[in-house]
């Protein structure tokens, strides 16, 4: 499973994008520090990064949690990860988690992915629900929910917690299969 649009590419993780992973972890560990800190310490070598490949494609096969990677296809660098988790804790529903490249932010892209992947989601992983928890401050991804149809449900009192040891609230969107 492949999906193509303009000059990117989303497909699921596999064994070969462990050292590219590594090189993206690392290019942007200070966005990922808050918000994806066990992917961030679990990629920073590329020995570490093939053993969270292997992981990951796994789980990706046991339908546990769907990892996708976005590649530019030019020179084949990981622009992106996406996440589909939290799949067992509800029947049919799942949590988008994503994170762009510094490189890559405010052109669109990551609204077009989580359009393609929803699609993608609904159709071929039988999924009624999915979701996107974000911080009241991250404007972007608000907007990306947003335009993908998905709608504010409710404020998630001290759900995360940050890379400085402070909880703080999240904002939970949900879309619905039509």
């Amino acid at each position: 499973m492949e999906i193509e649009f303009d000059n990117y590419s989303v497909a699921p993780i596999h064994h070969k994008d462990a050292w590219r992973l590594c090189d993206f972890v690392v290019s942007n560990s200070e966005r990922l520090k808050d918000y994806f800190p066990n992917t961030l310490k679990a990629n920073l070598t590329p020995t570490l990064a093939e053993l969270f490949v292997d992981q990951k494609v796994k789980e990706f096969q046991n339908n546990e949690e769907y990892l996708f990677i976005v590649k530019e296809n030019t020179n084949r660098t990981i622009i992106a990860l996406v996440y589909l988790k939290e799949l067992q804790k509800m029947p049919q529903q799942a949590e988008f988690a994503y994170c762009v490249s510094y490189r890559y932010e405010r052109q669109g892209l990551t609204t077009k992915i989580i359009s393609k992947l929803s699609d993608w989601a609904f159709t071929d992983a039988g999924l009624d629900t999915l979701q996107i928890i974000v911080h009241k401050d991250n404007i972007a991804s608000i907007k990306v929910a947003e335009k993908n149809s998905f709608v504010f449900k409710k404020t998630l009192e001290r759900e995360h917690r940050v890379s400085n040891g402070d909880w703080v609230d999240m904002e939970l969107y949900e879309r619905y299969a039509s």
